[in-house]
């Protein structure tokens, strides 16, 4: 329990030098992360099941050779598709957010410098330290948000991709 109690008062000390951006980072990686874990779930769960439905229907159609049965099997590859990639555009905008969020944290922490140099007339280093931690730490936890994001986002793209060419596969066109 004190090592609990400990790992929080490193957080919160974390969060105090970083600023109050730091927390909007922070929701915003939450955020990514549980529409990253969310899709990872859908593919491993309800995704086969649409898939299996899918195949069935086809597979219960006596025709698949003209062009009618060629845009009905398009459409339920794009369908199937469009539900397995729904949150990906918004997990890719929460990427691409997280380094800008990061860039506000710096801005912000360099006023912060300034307004110290402004008020003591100096370059004193000790009171410009807080600002300067309050620059960079954003900005650090933005880009690690966005990398760590766009690990999950590249697996969730190519599986997205394999699986829609599996689909294509499933789905054949009778000759």
């Amino acid at each position: 329990m004190y090592m609990l109690f400990e790992l929080w008062e490193q957080l919160r000390g974390f969060l105090e030098m970083g600023g109050p951006v730091l927390l909007f980072i922070a929701g915003l990686t939450f955020i990514m992360w549980v529409l990253i874990l969310e899709r990872f779930w859908y593919l491993r769960t309800e995704h086969k099941q649409q898939v299996s439905h899918a195949l069935s229907a086809w597979e219960a159609r006596t025709e698949r050779t003209s062009w009618n049965a060629r845009k009905i099997r398009q459409a339920m590859i794009s369908q199937v598709t469009e539900q397995m990639s729904a949150t990906l555009p918004l997990i890719k905008t929460c990427i691409a957010v997280c380094p800008l969020l990061g860039l506000l944290g710096t801005v912000t922490g360099m006023i912060s410098v300034f307004d110290v140099m402004a008020l003591t007339g100096s370059g004193n280093v000790r009171s410009m330290a807080s600002g300067v931690s309050m620059a960079t730490i954003p900005t650090m936890a933005g880009m690690v948000a966005a990398i760590s994001g766009i690990v999950g986002d590249i697996f969730l793209s190519r599986k997205t991709a394999s699986e829609q060419e599996l689909l294509e596969d499933h789905l054949t066109m009778d000759h």
